[in-house]
């Protein structure tokens, strides 16, 4: 079933970045999803990285995820 409110690891609640940015770098088609702090864990990277790519994302105006 999918989960679109909290994350699968940590349970915290999820917004539209959250989603955004899970469906960009992992799976479009994702059902459930990692907050950015357990996405950031994931790939090993500082959390501010993954911040970094939202806002390059959004002020892009490329990605229909970010609108």
């Amino acid at each position: 079933m999918a989960n679109y409110k909290t994350c699968r690891t940590c349970g915290a609640e999820l917004g539209d970045d959250d989603r955004a940015i899970y469906r960009k770098l992992v799976y479009r088609g994702a059902e459930d999803f990692l907050c950015i702090p357990c996405l950031a864990d994931y790939f090993k990277c500082p959390k501010e990285e993954i911040e970094k790519r939202i806002r390059y994302y959004r002020e892009s105006g490329e990605c229909t995820l970010f609108r």
